[in-house]
């Protein structure tokens, strides 16, 4: 949100989330970004989102930090228009429940040398849409969770927003 705020091609136009608890609300909230919250049922048993979206002519779909598949009538409404970003070089350490600290906590205990981000095309399962973009770092000797999570963030803040230019202007 950061990134589009002042952007004068492409702006974030809602911000929707499955948990009414989220951070990014508050963060929506304070750059004056509508947001709307949904429930599984909503999500995976009616039209309510593709409508919404196609009511705001909606051209990407950017996922960040979302743990439910992505149903089909919103993959069908949408090919290769949403994206998601996964924190490691998929398609290793990826999958139903591999997120979060679990992705960087698997990767240190597979004591990796390289670590990294992906983003990708969401299709009908977890993480194994076609990849966009890959960036690397190094894991060091010692590096903690915390290590390993900042250098992937350091990632994500960097490319995500580049990415997600690049796809807007082919569309």
């Amino acid at each position: 949100m950061e990134h589009f705020k002042y952007h004068d091609q492409a702006e974030v136009s809602l911000v929707l989330s499955n948990n009414p608890d989220a951070y990014v609300l508050q963060r929506a909230d304070n750059f004056e970004v509508p947001t709307h919250i949904f429930d599984r049922h909503a999500f995976y048993e009616t039209d309510e989102i593709v409508n919404l979206l196609d009511k705001l002519k909606i051209d990407l779909i950017v996922l960040a930090g979302f743990l439910w598949l992505v149903p089909q009538n919103l993959l069908r409404h949408y090919p290769n228009k949403i994206i998601n970003i996964h924190p490691a070089l998929l398609p290793a350490y990826g999958g139903k429940g591999m997120y979060g600290d679990r992705v960087h906590q698997a990767i240190l205990d597979a004591n990796e040398e390289e670590s990294g981000i992906t983003i990708h095309f969401v299709n009908e399962n977890f993480d194994e849409g076609e990849i966009i973009y890959q960036a690397r770092f190094r894991i060091d000797p010692g590096d903690s969770l915390e290590v390993v999570k900042f250098k992937g963030q350091q990632l994500e803040h960097l490319h995500y927003p580049k990415i997600i230019e690049n796809l807007l202007k082919k569309m």
